[in-house]
């Protein structure tokens, strides 16, 4: 074990020492609320949902949040949660433990699912919607595909609003931090008579550039945004019916990810000798757009022993992003002196976009309102996307003129019916089960392409949509897969006593057919449905007189036809496949506990050991790392028993927060949160160079609040030991990296009433 990695395991074993030590001596300590989740559609305590399920919230929440962090902050943050990105804060790509979707296509789909107040985020774009005023976060690990439906075999990301209420209420916050950063938040809400009321919250964030281009010798050219949300909320209560109307709004300006070409050390994981986070060199344009919108009304009606919920969802984004792929200047083929940093084998730079998009959602839901020991629920959902994704590559060498465009047009058509029971058989035993029926089809076509740059019909000239076509196995640029599916789910729970629940769970979930368009690198590629099986058992704890709680479970899962995307290699490919089987296995624990009145302490971990079981399935394999499987005939990568990528086997992370009582009503307080994460790999193949290094990260919050917590004024500091860490890779002919934030410190202040 190398020295840094025995240090951030040695970080992480202090860590849960530091927890547990204090454990025989708290003495009266404080006493947890108690957690309502919506993981069942329905407000339960969290002790008594049978599946495993983590939240954040409250000053958690805030803290995580500081300096303007996106939804990435989230990742560790609970275990076997882990979110990257190659696009920034545009899309972020959600893995619920190690089960997740690293294709970076516009049009891809993910197997989590992400659902914010009540209405799902199918489109990667719109799952990146900022965090603010919310009430928590919910993660369902494991299938959540009969309540939650399709696109979920890996489980669930929930985001819940804070509600309006017939009380004023609302809060002002506002900070500034390194590299010019401003974020300003707030909230103000109340009723209005005759059952109304309302909520109004907004978000304005703000980074200068910092990254300076030595090649252009432009200072603090990149790193800098943006970004604005508003979220509008109405409510109507009676004493038989509710609606809750909402709408949203994003927009975002800033940069592209930065991709560093040749940034890791042959031969290791390292970054080069004398890398800077602050420079880069590249001859490309980097820029990044993007406008969200979005309304739901949210409807309940209550009968004698029933209650009928409608929820409809509208979706609508347009984005664009520009960046210089190959991650620096020039090309080898210019001769010594006119590129770098590295080998550079060929310009390249390119642009995604959706100029059109559209998504709407209806779900009708019936369920029983009694206190009988059976009930019931059952519902109707209806999914339509209809978008457009445009794609653009230039030539960095002529001066970024537009050398290639191809426009793609994707719609999705799903509908399903639902069914689930919850059945007390007893007082100490609990029954639940569900079942879920989905059509799902899409429809992919190309409806404009041409190119004249590096590609396969270069010779010919320009290429065009024809041409494209000429180069399919079959001819059809389009395809349009209709997938039916069953999924279901089991579980019982099994009440020892008030404190204690045991229970253990069977499920099944499912994800669509998906597409990978035609291009100038690869064929048209469709990758079947996927179905995952899980088995999860665990026990459900709170204990020392409510003063502490414990979560603990065991899990296995196995994926049919896992969707896996080959990015990449020395043709630079982008093809979808379907590897046989993959397997998860391991245990998760959460564990909160105020150890003396005032000292909280929170501590999350998960073992995940995830592999691929294919023995045929093979990928192409990078040009200058070193690959450590097995290859071919055809010199492609053998990738049976390799682990899913960006499937980290531990995560640890921790909060801890001590208040001292000041005056009447104040507090000064510290609070310090960390986050671990084991080594991943980047892509389907195991090599040296492309195998994301452990790495240990923290941040601090040192505050007083006053008036009984109305007030806050803090000083808090994200990543506190400016770790250095490679994220993900482009397998692009070279080392290409990307890396994490960097350190940023900051004050806040916070007036709520």
């Amino acid at each position: 074990m190398s020295t840094s990695n025995y240090r951030k395991q040695a970080l992480a074993l202090a860590i849960s020492a530091a927890v547990f030590a204090p454990l025989t001596v708290a003495q009266d300590a404080a006493v947890l609320d108690k957690v309502q989740v919506t993981a069942d559609r329905r407000v339960e305590n969290i002790q008594d949902v049978p599946v495993s399920v983590s939240t954040v919230s409250g000053e958690n929440l805030d803290a995580l949040a500081s300096g303007g962090a996106d939804v990435r902050f989230l990742s560790g943050r609970t275990p076997g949660l882990n979110i990257e990105s190659s696009f920034g804060r545009a899309f972020p790509r959600f893995y619920i433990r190690g089960y997740g979707n690293t294709d970076f296509r516009l049009n891809t789909s993910q197997p989590v699912s992400l659902v914010y107040d009540d209405v799902v985020q199918e489109n990667p774009i719109l799952k990146g919607f900022p965090l603010f005023d919310l009430e928590q976060v919910e993660v369902l690990r494991g299938p959540q595909g009969t309540l939650f439906g399709r696109n979920s075999p890996a489980g669930v990301v929930k985001f819940n609003s804070v509600k309006p209420g017939e009380e004023t209420s609302g809060y002002a916050k506002v900070s500034a931090a390194s590299y010019g950063g401003v974020n300003l938040e707030g909230a103000v809400g109340g009723g209005f008579g005759e059952g109304w009321s309302g909520r109004v919250s907004g978000l304005y964030q703000h980074r200068d550039d910092y990254v300076d281009n030595t090649y252009t010798n432009e200072k603090d050219a990149y790193e800098g945004y943006d970004e604005f949300a508003l979220r509008g909320q109405l409510r109507f209560e009676s004493e038989d019916f509710e609606a809750l109307l909402g709408a949203h709004y994003r927009n975002l300006d800033g940069t592209a990810r930065l991709f560093r070409a040749n940034m890791i050390q042959a031969g290791t994981n390292k970054p080069v000798s004398g890398f800077d986070r602050d420079e880069i060199a590249i001859d490309g344009v980097n820029e990044q757009e993007l406008t969200q919108f979005g309304a739901n009304a949210r409807l309940r009606w209550d009968f004698d022993g029933i209650s009928v919920h409608s929820i409809t969802g509208f979706e609508t984004v347009e984005t664009f992003s520009r960046g210089d792929i190959d991650g620096g200047f020039g090309a080898a083929f210019l001769g010594p002196g006119n590129s770098g940093p590295g080998f550079i084998p060929f310009a390249s730079e390119s642009a995604d976009g959706i100029p059109e998009h559209s998504q709407w959602t209806q779900e009708f839901r019936i369920e029983s309102n009694t206190d009988a020991a059976l009930n019931w629920q059952a519902g109707l959902f209806y999914f339509n996307e209809d978008y457009k994704v445009e794609s653009f590559s230039y030539d960095s060498l002529a001066g970024g003129t537009q050398d290639g465009y191809q426009r793609i047009r994707q719609t999705n058509d799903s509908w399903a019916a639902f069914g689930a029971i919850n059945w007390d058989i007893s007082d100490s035993f609990e029954l639940r089960a569900g079942v879920r029926y989905t059509v799902d089809s899409k429809e992919l076509t190309v409806e404009d392409y041409w190119n004249n740059g590096f590609v396969p019909c270069f010779l010919l000239g320009k290429c065009t949509l024809a041409q494209l076509a000429a180069q399919e196995p079959d001819g059809d640029l389009s395809a349009s897969p209709e997938d039916k599916k069953f999924s279901w789910d089991i579980s019982g729970t099994w009440k020892l006593n008030e404190d204690v629940n045991l229970y253990a769970r069977v499920a099944t979930g499912y994800r669509g057919s998906s597409i990978q368009s035609a291009g100038a690198f690869n064929a048209k590629s469709v990758a079947d449905p996927e179905t995952s099986t899980s088995f999860e058992a665990g026990i459900k704890a709170d204990f020392w007189e409510n003063r502490a709680r414990l979560n603990a479970n065991v899990f296995y899962y196995e994926v049919k036809d896992q969707q896996l995307t080959a990015v990449g290699g020395a043709g630079n490919a982008n093809i979808l496949l379907n590897a046989e089987k993959s397997t998860g296995q391991g245990f998760e624990l959460d564990f909160q506990a105020y150890l003396t009145d005032n000292l909280l302490v929170t501590l999350g971990t998960g073992y995940n050991d995830t592999e691929i079981q294919d023995k045929n399935l093979s990928v192409s394999v990078c040009a200058q790392c070193t690959v450590t499987d097995p290859l071919d005939t055809n010199g492609k990568a053998l990738i049976d028993g390799n682990a899913l990528p960006q499937a980290p086997k531990w995560t640890h992370n921790l909060t801890a927060r001590w208040g001292m009582p000041v005056g009447d009503g104040g507090e000064f307080y510290v609070h310090t949160d960390w986050v671990y994460r084991s080594k991943v790999n980047f892509f389907l193949y195991e090599s040296v160079e492309f195998t994301g290094a452990s790495y240990v990260e923290g941040g601090l919050r040192v505050g007083y609040n006053w008036n009984q917590g109305a007030y806050d004024l803090a000083l808090y500091g994200r990543n506190i030991t400016d770790e250095l860490a490679i994220l993900s890779g482009i397998d692009f002919n070279n080392l290409t990296g990307m890396i994490n934030e960097p350190r940023t410190v900051g004050v806040e202040f916070k007036a709520g009433f």
